[in-house]
């Protein structure tokens, strides 16, 4: 795997071109050398071509990786890795081409990162599981991108593939250096970056066999969802569930793993059916939570404890933050027609995930956006009484009701 490639890679113009499309669709920041996809276009030729040349002779190199730290919904902040522009590109021909064989063999369960599959499919399937179960492991595994053996990744990967230039550049990648606080390099003994392109497909190899295989020989009947490393495993009862959360913990062991010993726990699904008492009676699952929760039926006054998904409070609190980002009334210079702007887009993106389940849970937080733009109203327009701040919204609104894309959908209060 180490030793120099002599002959000629079947690495092709096209699978170099191909990938290229791709990371201009993602677009995404400049990696450590601070190119920008525009500045890579500039001399797109010449730098397709490089890309083409050195990976078709075995002579391509990864850069170190850039590392900036993100905001967490739940608090702290995040690594993530950002590969150069071309170091993206030279992934992308990578895992376009052992994405298609590994497809073969996912499981259907796995959800994250793959094509034809999303959040949202995974979420539907939890919810229906829950239905039907009335215990669940909410797993969670501590670091998991952080602590990928690089020994058991590139084991595993060559049961998938006997391709040695496929097995010498994803070694090569997983090695190279990381950016660190202080703005030195630092080589990386375990793990692969958030951030690269090929990083989600070999998580999910990872725990292909680390998770999916083994609960499909250990635990056959009990279903589960997958979505890169958020795990929610179904269960009849708490005895099983501790069985098979204490099996779990020895298997992770085995792929240099740790559960998380306070997230991961053991959930029960409470609702109309099921009264028994457990100290946890909800979790989260892809900023969704799923929890009890009295609803009233169509055609029915009577109410009912279901145990259902809705968007999380981490979620909420985080898209709270996002707004004030854009729009703080007392210091926003800027026209509500220009916060409209740059707002919609990431209306557009909330609402058309978090609104799966229970969507007047969602709506609410956009209320809190009506009521900032309320204050922004009273703030630029120097108006003293509540009342007539919410006339002039009222008239705004009237004006141009296409302005804000939650006006469209009618959250207007």
């Amino acid at each position: 795997m180490r030793e120099e490639m002599t002959k000629s890679l079947p690495v092709s113009k096209w699978m170099v071109w191909e990938s290229y499309l791709k990371v201009c669709a993602k677009q995404g920041g400049a990696g450590i050398d601070l190119e920008s996809i525009e500045m890579f276009d500039a001399s797109k030729s010449k730098n397709l071509y490089k890309i083409w040349n050195r990976m078709t002779s075995g002579s391509y190199f990864p850069p170190p990786v850039r590392t900036v730290f993100i905001p967490k919904k739940q608090g702290g902040v995040r690594p993530l890795g950002i590969p150069t522009v071309s170091d993206r590109i030279a992934q992308g021909v990578v895992k376009d081409f052992l994405e298609p064989c590994m497809e073969e063999v996912f499981h259907a369960s796995s959800f994250g990162y793959r094509p034809g599959k999303s959040a949202h499919h995974a979420l539907v399937q939890c919810q229906a599981n829950c239905d039907m179960f009335p215990w669940v492991i909410d797993v969670d595994i501590k670091g998991f991108f952080d602590n990928i053996s690089h020994e058991i990744m590139l084991q595993l990967l060559q049961e998938h593939t006997q391709d040695k230039w496929v097995l010498m550049y994803v070694e090569r990648w997983l090695k190279a250096g990381v950016e660190q606080a202080d703005k030195s390099i630092a080589g990386r003994t375990k793990g692969t970056p958030q951030g690269g392109v090929i990083s989600p497909l070999l998580a999910n190899i990872y725990l292909h066999h680390a998770f999916d295989k083994w609960m499909d020989e250990q635990c056959a009947h009990k279903p589960f969802e997958r979505y890169a490393d958020d795990i929610v495993i179904h269960c009849s009862s708490k005895v099983e569930a501790e069985g098979i959360l204490e099996k779990l913990r020895a298997r992770m062991e085995e792929f240099e793993l740790t559960l998380h010993p306070e997230k991961t726990k053991i959930v029960y699904c409470k609702d109309d059916r099921r009264r028994e008492r457990h100290e946890e009676e909800g979790f989260t699952f892809l900023s969704y939570s799923f929890q009890p929760r009295t609803i009233r039926r169509k055609g029915n006054t009577k109410q009912v404890l279901v145990f259902s998904a809705a968007i999380s409070q981490m979620a909420k609190a985080h898209i709270r933050t996002r707004i004030r980002e854009v729009l703080y009334h007392r210091r926003s210079t800027q026209t509500l027609e220009r916060t409209a702007e740059k707002l919609n887009p990431k209306i557009r993106g909330w609402i058309n995930y978090y609104t799966r389940f229970n969507r007047d849970k969602a709506y609410r937080v956009f209320c809190y956006l009506n009521e900032l733009i309320r204050k922004w109203i009273k703030n630029t327009y120097k108006i003293k009484s509540n009342v007539k701040a919410y006339k002039k919204y009222k008239e705004m609104l009237n004006n141009n009701p296409q302005m804000f894309y939650h006006w469209k959908l009618g959250i207007i209060q």
